[in-house]
């Protein structure tokens, strides 16, 4: 818009942008899925090279921060889902469902990394 200094800044504004950069946040990540593919249905070599550079530590807090990024989009993308059935639109069901959609990502973002990255003491 030419005109962005006539808007007040909202968290609903910012859960809608975060929802876009998670968009391609998770683009992004795909390709590593897709190499990790790749490997697995090559040989062993090549796929023993995947598993060491997806099993090291700053790949590992990218995964983590994938599945933050997945988390967010899912929960998020129901939100927007409710948004496109004319559900929520007032503005305090808006920011209602805002909070709801941040708490709920947490939360289940902390259950999928226990049950990925600690349940078995760190071993995913």
């Amino acid at each position: 818009s030419p005109h962005l200094d006539v808007y007040r800044f909202w968290p609903t504004m910012a859960l809608s942008i975060t929802h876009r950069i998670t968009g391609v946040i998770l683009s992004v990540g795909l390709l590593l899925l897709a190499w990790w593919l790749m490997a697995a249905a090559g040989d062993a070599a090549g796929y023993a090279a995947a598993i060491a550079v997806l099993g090291s530590t700053p790949v590992k807090v990218l995964l983590a921060g994938w599945l933050l990024a997945f988390v967010y989009h899912f929960v998020n993308g129901l939100r927007h889902l409710s948004f496109d059935a004319g559900l929520g639109m007032e503005k305090h069901e808006a920011r209602r469902s805002g909070v709801i959609a941040v708490v709920v990502t947490l939360l289940a973002f902390a259950l999928l990394g226990w049950l990925l990255f600690l349940r078995h003491g760190g071993a995913a």
